[in-house]
């Protein structure tokens, strides 16, 4: 028995799996909160992970009525791009600033100029450094707290810092290490002279963890804490990674030809890759995966945060939204929103607000408001597809995770809107089952050098074939327009180079 964790913006999820089997035997979850402020930041108390964590997995333990001197590993998938730092006394120093903060987008800008422009950024370390990345929150916490970062000895991701809490280890796994903007992809190693540029002293370097392979054991868990938790003292705790890394082998998403996509706060579209094929396209995020290869990926910042403010602006619940939106025709005659309530990453719009356009006195309706921000929403991941159909990314059917995916009407519109078949996977919180596999995985090779994670997917992923969806043709050209008219406002509106439109290509 194995417990996979996944600690997210909104909640913790604890999931434990039987890898002999495959069968998931309990599940349990927790919330946090959000620490919002102006300028774009948004932070968590770290302190609320390590408490939904607790909560959650005595759920989990409890829905599985199984002890959990049982379980052999944990794994932990962790929100990437987050910034937790401590102390030379482990103490973290202030609330860790999340993927979604863009407050350190002055200093991202800087140091992007600093590696020659995106061209440098690709060149040097394989992706686009974006604000959300780490890189410019620490640049930010040098300038608007020297003091705290004169103090710095651990600088730690969100999965990081819940290994260390368990293990009292520091350690970095390549999949998650991608999304810092000091790591460089494809030789999988930090880039000391990026931080040696924002810190000359070599603290920060200093304070990197050691990073290790998605298949080593960070260690076993504190005794301590193993009694508190009511945990096995023995289990042992995996590199662990990502959510979007854990995500792909949470669904079964390690060798190419598949594309995941996952509705949650943010959406995000990944795909194996063996090579590091490294995408022109600045948006495109070609990590490295926690399977042994990379992920080339692309993330949008708003998705089920902006269904949410539209529900409640018009104080709805989630039944009578879903409603609404299917009263209106696609297109919302005519009504579109540019949904950048958080700034956005994919169009590359960091500092951008959110904008309705074609209003009349006779589209103005609840019904136009609701279709809109979930039409909004959707095209911000078609963008995001055309830029990985363009990188040579191709898949037959698209796998849908995350807590949108559990809406039949979203996944209809998702074909349609992307012109291919879509399927959910039958356990949607896939980053807690890929955490769960991966610690079964680590396991196993500390005695079996060969074990195979591909068995173990096949073994514990499945799909849920009752939720499959083939693109409706009559649709597909109303969501062309529609998708057109948005392309052509993000230009308009912020003249951004909109992709080529992919549909024509077989997906």
């Amino acid at each position: 028995m194995y417990l996979g964790i996944d600690c997210g913006t909104q909640g913790t999820k604890a999931l434990l799996l039987d890898s002999a089997t495959g069968t998931v035997l309990g599940q349990g979850s927790a919330s946090h909160e959000l620490i919002s402020g102006p300028n774009g930041r948004r932070e968590q108390r770290v302190e609320q992970w390590t408490d939904a964590f607790e909560a959650a997995t005595a759920a989990a333990l409890a829905e599985a009525g199984i002890a959990g001197d049982r379980v052999l590993g944990i794994g932990v998938s962790g929100q990437q791009h987050g910034l937790v730092t401590l102390d030379s006394d482990g103490k973290v120093m202030r609330p860790a600033k999340l993927w979604c903060d863009t407050e350190s987008a002055n200093q991202n800008q800087r140091l992007l100029e600093w590696l020659g422009g995106e061209r440098g950024s690709l060149e040097r370390l394989g992706v686009v450094i974006a604000p959300g990345y780490t890189v410019s929150k620490l640049l930010w916490m040098k300038e608007q707290h020297p003091q705290l970062f004169e103090r710095i000895a651990h600088i730690l991701l969100p999965h990081d810092y819940l290994n260390y809490w368990l293990t009292g280890r520091s350690c970095s796994e390549y999949g998650d290490a991608s999304g810092t903007g000091y790591f460089n992809v494809r030789a999988r190693h930090w880039d000391l002279e990026m931080l040696r540029h924002i810190d000359s002293s070599g603290r920060l370097e200093a304070a990197l963890p050691e990073l290790i392979g998605p298949d080593e054991a960070v260690g076993r868990l504190r005794p301590e804490l193993a009694h508190r938790l009511g945990l096995n003292p023995d289990a042992i705790v995996s590199s662990g990674g990502g959510d979007n890394m854990m995500g792909a082998i949470g669904t079964g998403n390690i060798h190419p030809g598949t594309i995941t996509m996952s509705l949650g706060t943010s959406g995000t579209l990944y795909a194996f890759a063996e090579q590091p094929r490294i995408s022109p396209q600045p948006s495109v995020a070609t990590f490295c995966s926690s399977s042994g290869g990379w992920l080339p990926l692309i993330c949008t910042m708003n998705l089920t945060n902006a269904n949410a403010a539209i529900r409640d602006l018009l104080e709805l619940d989630l039944q009578q939204f879903n409603e609404l939106v299917m009263q209106a025709p696609i297109g919302a005659e005519g009504v579109t929103l540019l949904p950048f309530l958080n700034g956005e990453r994919v169009p590359a719009l960091p500092q951008a607000t959110a904008s309705l356009h074609g209003l009349t006195t006779d589209n103005l309706t609840r019904a136009n408001l609701c279709r809109a921000v979930l039409e909004g929403v959707t095209f911000g991941l078609r963008y995001g597809l055309d830029l990985l159909r363009e990188s040579g990314v191709r898949s037959e059917r698209i796998q849908l995770i995350g807590g949108g995916a559990k809406n039949p009407q979203w996944r209809q519109i998702v074909a349609d809107m992307m012109a291919t078949p879509v399927v959910c996977t039958t356990h949607s919180e896939a980053a807690a089952l890929g955490g769960a596999i991966q610690a079964a995985w680590c396991y196993a090779k500390q005695t079996d050098p060969t074990a195979s994670l591909d068995e173990l997917c096949k073994r514990c992923v499945s799909l849920d074939e009752a939720t499959a969806v083939e693109p409706d043709p009559s649709a597909i050209q109303a969501y062309e327009q529609a998708y057109r008219r948005y392309r052509d406002l993000v230009s308009a509106t912020y003249g951004q180079q909109t992709p080529p439109d992919m549909t024509t290509v077989a997906p």
